[in-house]
């Protein structure tokens, strides 16, 4: 399921519900800025394969 979710969202569900937070940018633009503890995995690799680190009963967050 989707949806968009605004800063006060992403607060409450990385505090109350443990989310995960995925920055698909390029390796170079994570490096530059990104959110804290957000993991890294670009758009162009993200795959069945690369998602596969990400814990499947807490929610994600793509940004």
């Amino acid at each position: 399921m989707t949806t968009s979710i605004d800063r006060r969202g992403l607060i409450r569900l990385i505090d109350d519900e443990g989310a995960q937070v995925v920055d698909v940018l390029p390796e170079r633009e994570y490096f530059n800025s990104h959110i804290p503890g957000a993991i890294n995995i670009p758009l162009k690799m993200l795959n069945d394969e690369t998602s596969s680190i990400l814990k499947r009963d807490k929610p994600v967050v793509v940004y």
